[in-house]
This record gives structure tokens, sequence and C-alpha cells, in this order.
């Protein structure tokens, strides 16, 4: 009895029958191959032969052995970065002859000689960056192909990686991170026959240049030196080995170069230098005019610096100069005044094109400060603390005489325009005024003079009251933005817009609009984008609203993107989105939207993104939504209450399952919330062939519903209009038949009825033997001469053995239509009389 237990116990804790495996499953889409992050140990064998692409980066991989890579001899590009590989096998190379690129980075490398590389005369790029790399011998004389070589972080002492010319091919070579202190005259000489292009220097304790060290490498163009420290001197005695070269484009970022001298840069004078990067450096002054030197300089970076003052000299001799960024160049800090710009600071950038100033501060924009700028196209000011509380006639009257084309004064702290304060800015096309504190009515004088711009962007303002000729002044406008900016409560009658024939842009977002009018939009044909969310219009489309549901999008034919997301609506008109055919993206997020109507989306025939998650909706029902589904790409309906029933959803499951739209969190966000069999479950889990066997049982209780309300229909009828139909029944028997021909035998009556009541005859009337022979003649003539001579008219509903006790005669005695009773409602009285005529016109004839 004690084994089996302990067999059970040997078998939990030594066996591999309950052991988890884990299984290393790459993923291959098209030609390439992912084996990424698998604690591969060797190379995979079971990847498709023809894979081009074969990525093997954070495993455990030991060595890169010829066999096992044998098996996909096609690859293009093999990268097994953050691995174990110590050392290179000779004949891999050797085995993927169309090898292009290697990419090593972060392994064991230690050892590099020759003959690893051998074989590898194919390789374009080859990156070694990150290991521990020794060279023995010229490892990379192989590589006469190799345009891209990175041994980057390797703990090299010297940049000299061969001691004869070789890498003719080699265009960019990166030496960064390494310990090299001295470029000197001859460690780059090995380079003397390459076509080399770039050359990276980061992160390197450089401490002098050796003269002639950049002899051998003339036809270099970009030089990085990002992260290293550079003195003034270390600074000046690279300027004058690069002399020589073709240098293009300079990097000096970030290498401690506080301050500039009239001398730094005197050395490239005789360079063709059109691109130089000085950023993060901390620079405070630029005194003594540094950059004369440069007079073919196009780019230079600034951004990133401490300077205090800019003067009249600090950019003379860049005439050629055309995009400068000075972003966070000027900032003050809690202890340091603001940073101060004199008048014609810029007055030497003449051919200046764009000027970066975003995120600076200084004392205010003074009258001078942008003259010179002849060429200026393009100005950003934006978050930037300059005292612009007011923008008047004369702030920017110093660029009049520039072509510009763009202001961005966004998060400037402007709180008023005045009239033509941008007057004379005639060439503007963009306007950018966003984050401000602009809190005016716009009367439209506040832009005269802005006939072409196209763009104006006022999103996030304080509190901007529209008028009928706000934007009177600007008939080329196209994008309008005032999301965040307007007062509440406007009614905006009559349209501020009206003239905007070139709208195609117009964001009213986030303004609490409550109210519009059915013209806020007429005229506005070429209106594209129309952007409306967050504001509070439930009221505009409902039913109930005084004058009914306001057509506001009415003749926006060409509207192609509609948000009305979080607007609290619940009803949609029919005619709501009537007349937006080429409508390709609808947003109705966050309204409390339920049942909709069939014909909503019926004229979306272009539509591809639809939005409505987080509704009410519950049920998704081909009526409505088929025709809005039909092409669309998109689709957004998560968070939605769904009734989980053959009613609600089997549609909508059905085309989920079909559809190659895509659907972001189907699985997680489209949640049942009825009924109880399938609440908090996803609705793809919804089991739609079921309804399919309810099919007969529906077809029944259609028929069943359709008899029952029918015969309750009828018998209703009957119950309160019987007599009217059969009014008309007789009128129409009547009419169409007429009455039969009495015979020969009764041609001696002349009328159909008599009544035999005078006053001296009341006696005889009253006698009751009167009564009884008048009854039996009656009853003589109806039971022995089957005569329908006796019409008997009753006042009032009498029992039959009543009336066979008074009358001795009954009902069945007596043909239907000769039974009359007098009716309670005088509306039927000419019926009565109908059938009284009726009766006392057929036959007397013996049947």
């Amino acid at each position: 009895m004690m084994v089996t237990p302990l067999f059970l116990l040997v078998c939990l804790l030594e066996s591999p029958c309950l052991r988890a495996q884990k299984t290393a499953t790459c993923k291959v889409e098209g030609l390439t191959a992912d084996c990424r992050h698998l604690s591969l140990k060797e190379v995979p064998a079971d990847l498709p032969a023809n894979i081009t692409s074969l990525d093997l980066s954070h495993n455990m991989l030991p060595a890169l052995p010829g066999p096992s890579l044998a098996r996909y001899p096609q690859l293009l590009r093999l990268v097994a970065s953050f691995n174990d590989v110590k050392s290179l096998e000779s004949d891999m190379c050797l085995v993927l002859p169309l090898l292009r690129d290697l990419i090593l980075h972060r392994n064991e490398f230690h050892l590099l000689t020759e003959k690893d590389l051998l074989h590898c005369s194919g390789l374009t790029r080859f990156d070694l960056s990150a290991n521990r790399l020794k060279l023995k011998g010229e490892p990379f004389r192989p590589l006469q192909r190799l345009t891209m070589l990175d041994v980057s972080a390797n703990g090299l002492t010297s940049a000299r990686l061969g001691s004869i010319p070789q890498l003719w091919s080699l265009e960019t070579l990166s030496l960064s991170g390494n310990v090299i202190k001295t470029i000197k005259s001859n460690d780059l000489a090995y380079l003397s026959n390459s076509s080399l292009q770039t050359l990276i220097l980061s992160s390197l304790p450089l401490k002098t240049f050796e003269p002639g060290c950049f002899q051998r490498i003339r036809g270099l163009r970009n030089l990085v030196l990002d992260g290293s420290v550079f003195s003034l001197q270390l600074t000046a005695k690279l300027s004058e080995e690069l002399s020589a070269t073709r240098i293009a484009n300079l990097s000096l970022r970030n290498v401690k170069l506080v301050s500039l001298t009239n001398i730094t840069f005197k050395g490239l004078q005789d360079t063709n230098l059109t691109s130089l990067d000085l950023s993060s450096n901390g620079i405070v002054s630029l005194h003594n005019s540094p950059f004369q030197w440069l007079g073919e300089l196009e780019i230079l970076f600034l951004n990133e610096n401490n300077l205090k003052h800019l003067t009249s000299s600090s950019f003379v001799g860049l005439g050629s100069l055309r995009v400068m960024n000075l972003t966070r160049a000027l900032v003050k800090s809690h202890k340091s005044s603001y940073p101060i710009i004199d008048n014609f600071s810029f007055g030497s950038l003449a051919k200046l094109e764009t000027l970066l100033m975003d995120h600076t501060a200084f004392q205010g924009i003074t009258a001078s400060m942008f003259s010179g700028l002849e060429s200026l196209r393009h100005l950003s000011l934006s978050w930037s603390s300059i005292g612009l509380r007011t923008v008047s006639t004369g702030t920017f009257a110093s660029l009049s005489r520039s072509p510009l084309r763009t202001l961005d004064l966004t998060a400037t702290d402007i709180s008023h325009l005045e009239s033509g304060a941008f007057s004379g800015l005639g060439n503007l096309t963009t306007l950018l005024l966003g984050s401000n504190f602009i809190s005016q009515v716009l009367t439209g004088e506040e832009f005269q003079g802005l006939a072409s711009v196209e763009e104006l962007n006022m999103f996030r303002n304080k509190n901007i009251i529209l008028t009928q000729l706000s934007f009177n002044h600007m008939p080329s406008l196209s994008i309008l933005i005032l999301g965040l900016a307007l007062a509440q409560n406007q009614d905006f009658n009559p349209s501020p817009f009206q003239q905007l024939h070139n709208l195609s842009v117009l964001d009213l977002s986030n303004n609490n609009i409550a109210s519009v009018m059915e013209g806020l939009l007429a005229g506005l044909e070429n209106l594209r984008v129309l952007r409306l969310q967050h504001n509070n219009l439930q009221r505009v489309w409902k039913s109930a609203n005084p004058g009914g549901p306001v057509p506001f999008l009415q003749g926006l034919g060409a509207l192609e993107t509609l948000n009305l997301d979080s607007n609290g609506l619940d009803e949609i008109p029919a005619t709501g989105l009537s007349g937006l055919f080429q409508l390709r993206e609808l947003s109705l997020a966050g309204n409390v939207l339920d049942h909709l109507r069939d014909s909503i989306f019926h004229d979306l025939d272009s539509l591809r993104v639809l939005r409505l998650q987080r509704n009410l909706i519950t049920s998704v029902p081909q009526g409505v939504f088929g025709h809005a589904f039909r092409n669309l790409s998109v689709l957004h309906m998560e968070r939605n209450p769904f009734d989980c029933t053959c009613e609600g959803i089997m549609w909508f499951v059905n085309w989920l399952n079909t559809t190659n739209a895509s659907m972001p969190q189907r699985d997680s966000e489209y949640i049942c919330n009825t009924p109880q069999a399938y609440f908090n479950q996803s609705v793809v889990r919804f089991n739609s062939l079921s309804c399919k066997d309810m099919a007969p049982f529906q077809a029944l209780y259609i028929l069943n519903c359709s008899l029952v309300l029918i015969f309750m229909t009828t018998a209703l009828l009957f119950r309160f209009q019987g007599w009217r139909l059969q009014f008309y029944w007789n009128v129409l028997v009547n009419r169409t038949l007429g009455f039969a021909e009495p015979g020969l035998g009764e041609a001696r009556f002349k009328h159909d009825a008599y009544l035999i009541y005078a006053e001296e005859d009341k006696k005889l009337l009253s006698d009751p033997w009167c009564r009884r022979y008048k009854a039996y003649q009656a009853m003589h003539q109806v039971i022995e001469d089957s005569r329908d001579s006796v019409v008997l008219i009753l006042l009032e509903d009498v029992p039959d053995h009543r009336l066979s006790q008074a009358l001795l005669i009954r009902k069945g005695m007596l043909k239907s239509h000769c039974v009359l009773h007098w009716p309670l409602q005088r509306e039927r009285v000419p019926a009565f009389r109908h059938k009284l005529q009726a009766a006392l016109g057929s036959s007397n004839a013996v049947l």
C-alpha cells in the first residue's frame, strides 16, 4: 500500500510527465523570420528555406555555425544582436553567399582575424558595436563591398583599423564610444582609397588632432563629434584640420562648448560647410562675430543653449544662411534676468527663410528686431515668454518687407489683438494663435490686410465672440480652428462663416455650443472636415425641439469627416445625415444613442470609418446598419450594452465573422449586457445557429398573431358598426336587384302598410278581442298561408316566451328581415326606416 504514493511523488518531482515545456516558435511573415526573445541556444532548423531575413537577437546563441545556417542559402540579412557569440565561423559566409547585412551588436566578440571574414566579400553592412573587439592583422580587407561599418563601443584605443588601403566602397564608419584620445596623422590612411562620406566620432575622450589626420579622407562630407568634450582650442584645431576636406555637415552637439570667439571656426573659411550643429552646449554669448568665416553656411542649429544677449554682430558673415534654430536658446532662470535681443540683431541674415525661436524668453519684440530678414518665410515664437500681451500695428512692422508666409504665436500670452495688428503681413498664409488668452469681440478689423491667409488657428483661447464680419478680411481662409476658444451662449445669427466659400476645415469643438441655426454652415460647399465634438447639441436634433430638428448639415455635399462625439445626442432625425454622399469618417462616440432610425445612414455610400463606442446601443439590426457597414474599413462600437438575442445582434455577429474591417478590441470590449445567459461575455461568443431553429416558430407566431388581430378587428367592427354595414348592404341589394313585383292576386293593395288608429276607434283598438283577432289573422297568414305579411317592430328586447304569450307568435315564425328593433340612437333612425321599407316592400307571394 505504500509503494503507489512513493511512485507518484517521484513522478511529480523528477519525471517530465508534468514538466512545463516552453515551445519556441518563430514568427514568419513573407520572407522574414522573427525569432527574437525565445531563449534559443541554436539556430532553428524548421524555418522556410527561402527566407531572406532572419532575426535571432535577444537569445542565448553561443555561435553561428555554418551547417545550421546552410539551410537558408538565400539570406540577405542576418541579425544576431544580444547573444553570446564569441567568434565568427569561417564558413558562415561561405554557406550564405547572398548575405549583405550582418548585425552582431552586443555580443562577446573578442578576437577578429582576416580568416573570419575571408568569404564575406559580399557584405554591405557590418555592425560589431558593443563588443570587446581586438583586431589581428587586416580583418576588414576582404570586405571590399562594405558601405557601412560600425565598431563603436568596443574599447578601441585607436581609429586605425588597418595598415594598408582597404574598404574601397565604405561610405559610413562609426568609431563612437571607444577610448580614442588622439586622431593621429596616419590613423585613417587605410581609408585613403575609400568612398568615405560620413565619419562618426561621438562620445570619445578626444584631446587632440594631429596635423594632416583628415588629409587621407578628403572626400569626407559629414563629421559627427556629439557627446565629446571640446575646448575652444580643440575646436579651433579641428577647424584647421578640416580645411583641406570637402566637409559639408559638422555636428558638435553637446560638446560643452560654452563660448565662441572670432577665430573658433576660422579654419573652415575655405570649406563648403553648409550645416553646423552647436545645440545643447550651454553657449552663453556670440560676441565678436564668431561665424564670420562661414559664408557658405545654410543651416545653423543653436537650440538648447543659454544665450543672454544677441547683438547686431552675433550673426555677421552668415549671408547664405537659410535656416536657423534658436529653440530654447534664450532662457530665463529664476536667478537671471530676461535675455536681450537688440535691434537689427538679424540684419545680416538677408537670405534667412526659417527662424525657429520656440520656447525662448526675451524682453520683448522691439520695433526693428526683425529688420533685415528680407527672405523670411517662416517665423515661430510658440511657447515663448516675450511679454506679448497685445499685438499692435507696430509689433511686427519690422517684417513688413519680408515675404512671411507662416507666423506661429502659439502660447505667447496674447490677450488682445488691435485693429490692423497684422496689416503689414500681406503674404501671410498661416497664422497660429492657439493656446493664448484672447478675450474680445472679433469685429474683423483685427485681420485687416490678411487676404492671403489660408489657415487660422485660435484653439484654446479664453472668451472670443464672433460677429458676422469676424472673418470678412480673410476670403481665402480654408482652415479655421476655433476649438475651446469661444464664449458660451453664442447664437451665430447671422452666421460668421457665410463668406468663407473656400473653407475646407472647421473646428468648433469643446465650446459648449447648445444651439445652432439652420443656416450656420450655409454656403460652405467646399467643407471637408467638421469637428463639433464636446459640445451640447442634444436639443438640436431632438424631435421635441421647438420647430423640429435643425438640419444644420444640409448642403454639405463635400463633407468627408464629421465628428459629433460627446454631445449628449440621444436621437438622430431621419434627415440628419442626408445628402452626405462623400462622408468617409463619422464619429458619434460618447453620446447616449440607443434606437436609431432605419434611414439615417442610407446616403453614406462612401463611409469608411464609423465610431459609435460608449453609447447605449443594445441592438445592431441590418435595417439600420446594413448600408453603413457595407464599405467600412474601421469600426468602433465597443463599450455598448449589447442585447445578445437573436433579434438584437444575430445579424451583427454574422457580419463580424465575415467582415475584413478592422475592429480594435473586438474580443475584449464588445460585451453582452443582456440576457443573463450571455452577461459579461463577448458578443463573438453568441451562437447565431440557435436562431435558425426559431424560424418555423417565428412564422407560426406571426400567422397566429395575424389571425387573432383580424378576428378581433372584425368582431369590434360588427359590434359597433354592424348596423351601418347591414344598412349599406340592404341599400346595395335593393338598388341592384330592386323589389320583387307583386303577384296578380296582390294587385288590390295600393299601399305597403296601413295604420288604424283614430280617436273614435281607440276603444275598439284597446279591446283584447281586437288584439286577439289581429294576432289570429297574423298567425293564419304566416303559418297557414306562408306569407310575410307581418312586420314585427320591437321597442325593446322582448324574450320569445313573452312574445308568444302576448301575440301567440314567435320570432322564428317570421323572416329575419321582418323582425325590426327600434333604434335607441338617433343616427340609426334612417337605417331603421330603410329596413322597414324593405320589409314592407317584400313580396307576399306564397313561398
